[in-house]
């Protein structure tokens, strides 16, 4: 019979902070997997302190707390071999590191050498690089290790582990999602691969961290370059492959590697591995759609940041529109339909099919809905006002009151009862500053603010069709905000699938579109909509965080100067 390696890759749900929790959480991972004869299990990145930790690694006490973990963590562990990612010390600084554990002691450690600083990366701001590539040994086996950014480039420190001798790399990894990302990671993978002819198990965090969502989908490539195995997407899971050992042993002797040398974790593993293994159930190499991936994506980021945070339930203003209907359903399957409380705030714009669409929702979903007439509210504003403003039409003045005044009544309710509020924007909407501060804006949780528009469709009509809790009608009537009378969007905005077009070039891409990119649109309207998201920033950086699922979504991704002169190429 061939002998195999069974490897173990750990995809867990760490919360930044919880170093107790995530230590706990560290020993349950290898006692699944020591049930799983697994030989060598790898968790994800910074599990001990949860990704990213940022300014917390400034704090000499988190440091310490994290190392005294992850030698807690050491002394309970037999086996299998562990790989664990933590925040490591030297006399220099801290190291973005991971642990190679086994038998009760930390047999060697890994100090990640290439940091990422762009997009949501901050890593330069905290961490020093490692300069030591290392190689392991377990029993004939030698493997690497790398983490994250260490598997992206050419000349990194996975190569200086092949040459030695490794034909096993473990990268673990702390990388959030947007769509598509998992055909990203596994061209990278690949590259790296087919130069350096090893097999990579790539274990990956999975959870939401305030505005990110880790996917998981942990996966083993092969010396082809071919997935093997993966793990859910969106979900704790723990992913077991045997690989046989010739493919992974190294017969002749390891050279040393850039002046480091080869850590034996185990010399002779045998004994403490059963004879005969339980065989493994077969894992199909499974990829979710876009609009799937993108709803679970939500809905896990939703979820954790709810319950991470301690809330004891979310409120949402309900206005008959499509996107508080994506927002609804999201938290309806993401937190359950006890945990949701709609409102319906309607003014004498509002239309009788509003009315009725919001009220067919709540109950397709199951959730409370409360009616909060603004009328009354809205009266009052207006009489207070009415000597400032005598003399003044009406105007977007009193559009947003409206708007401010919903704010007031869904911010009432979450301080009286601790509910947190999910605003409703998009990001077409928050790119050209379709949306009022203090009033839809108001919250503490934005769902869908790095969706497009015509992404919030898709969704909708993918939620629909697993069971339908959006009305037909919601999905096919068009756009209006219902501050004035037979108010439209299209009064504001050009056509979505036109408008998410330019904001894509523009706000994810970082080009300065023409009408010779887009010849549905003429100029002038180009330079309106470009010159709407620049002299918006101001209020997107008074916005609620929101979930990130597009390459570049507004916040640490796309940094912006709100004071701003610059008006494309001069």
């Amino acid at each position: 019979m061939e002998k195999m390696v069974r490897i173990g890759l750990g995809q867990m749900n760490s919360t930044v902070g919880d170093i107790r929790g995530n230590a706990e959480k560290v020993i349950k991972w290898v006692e699944k997997a020591k049930a799983e004869d697994v030989d060598i299990l790898a968790l994800p990145e910074l599990a001990v302190t949860g990704y990213p930790p940022e300014d917390l690694l400034l704090k000499k006490g988190f440091v310490d707390a994290n190392i005294r973990a992850v030698n807690e963590i050491a002394s309970r562990i037999d086996s299998p071999a562990t790989i664990v990612g933590f925040v490591d010390r030297s006399p220099s600084g801290i190291h973005n590191a991971a642990a190679v554990i086994y038998r009760g002691k930390i047999r060697g450690v890994f100090r990640k050498e290439l940091l990422p600083n762009y997009g949501v990366f901050d890593e330069k701001r905290y961490f020093l690089p490692g300069t030591r590539p290392r190689v392991f040994r377990y029993g004939n086996v030698l493997f690497g290790i790398g983490i994250c950014e260490d598997m992206w480039f050419k000349e990194g420190p996975i190569r200086a582990m092949a040459r030695a001798g490794a034909r096993l790399i473990f990268n673990i990894n702390a990388s959030p999602y947007h769509t598509g990302k998992i055909y990203v990671r596994e061209d990278v993978v690949r590259r790296r691969i087919r130069e350096d002819r090893v097999w990579v198990a790539y274990s990956n965090l999975v959870g939401g961290q305030d505005e990110l969502v880790f996917d998981g989908q942990s996966f083993v490539m092969d010396r082809s370059g071919t997935v093997v195995a993966s793990a859910g997407a969106f979900r704790e899971d723990l992913l077991v492959v045997d690989i046989p050992e010739k493919e992974l042993a190294r017969k002749t002797r390891a050279a040393g590697v850039a002046g480091g040398r080869v850590t034996t974790v185990a010399a002779r593993p045998g004994a403490a591995r059963p004879a005969v293994k339980k065989p493994l159930a077969v894992r199909p190499v499974t990829r979710l759609g876009v609009v799937e991936e993108v709803y679970e994506a939500l809905k896990l980021g939703l979820a954790d940041y709810v319950g991470k945070n301690g809330f004891r339930g979310t409120v949402i203003g309900l206005s008959g529109g499509i996107d508080s209907a994506l927002v609804a359903a999201l938290a309806a399957d993401a937190l359950g339909r006890d945990n949701i409380v709609c409102v319906f705030m309607p003014s004498k714009f509002t239309s009788r099919e509003s009315s009725e669409d919001a009220f067919d929702l709540a109950k397709r979903l199951g959730v409370r809905i409360i009616e909060v007439p603004i009328d009354p509210v809205f009266s009052a504003y207006k009489a207070s006002l009415a000597t400032l403003f005598q003399g003044l039409g009406e105007d977007v003045t009193e559009e947003n009151l409206q708007a401010r005044i919903r704010g007031n009544i869904l911010m009432a309710l979450s301080n009286k009862f601790g509910w947190l509020v999910l605003t409703t924007g998009n990001k077409s909407e928050m790119s050209v500053g379709y949306a009022t501060l203090y009033g839809d804006m108001a919250g503490g949780f934005a769902v869908i603010k790095d969706v497009p528009k015509t992404l919030v469709y898709r969704l909708c009509a993918w939620r629909n069709a697993r069971g339908v809790v959006i009305p037909e009608r919601i999905l096919s009537k068009e756009p209006t905000a219902e501050l004035k009378a037979d108010q439209k969007d299209r009064d504001s905005l050009p056509p979505y699938d036109h408008l998410d077009q330019v904001l894509k070039s523009y706000v994810e891409e970082d080009k300065e579109p023409s009408a010779a990119d887009f010849p549905n649109l003429p100029a002038e309207e180009i330079a309106r909509v470009l010159r709407m998201v620049d002299l918006s920033e101001y209020k997107r950086r008074q916005s609620p965080p929101g979930i990130k699922i597009t390459p570049k979504a507004f916040g640490k991704d796309r940094r912006m100067p709100i004071t701003n002169k610059y008006k494309g190429s001069q």
